[in-house]
């Protein structure tokens, strides 16, 4: 199952609520203002980092580029809207939190 986060943990509690019921394995897809959990320094780093040691994190790199946010959490994979609508296809159900 993917899941979506298109808001910042500066601005909704969305992504701290996706994280007590994400299963092991399952991509996360950050876009729209979801990008800003993708920051290094954010507020959301520590999660992030800890997500990322049993799940896939993507980030739609036109919303990166379009809020101008340099230093992405390494490890999570900068996808354009063609790697977005592979994401998509590859899975059932695609939650939008």
């Amino acid at each position: 199952m993917l899941f979506t986060v298109n808001h910042s943990s500066m601005t909704s509690k969305s992504f701290d609520s996706l994280l007590k019921i994400l299963p092991a394995g399952s991509p996360i897809l950050f876009f729209e203002d979801g990008v800003y959990n993708a920051l290094a320094g954010s507020s959301s780093e520590v999660h992030v980092k800890e997500a990322l040691k049993t799940n896939p994190i993507f980030a739609l790199d036109a919303d990166i580029e379009a809020r101008g946010l340099k230093g992405i959490i390494e490890g999570i994979k900068k996808i354009g809207y063609d790697g977005f609508v592979e994401l998509v296809e590859k899975h059932d159900m695609v939650p939008w939190i």
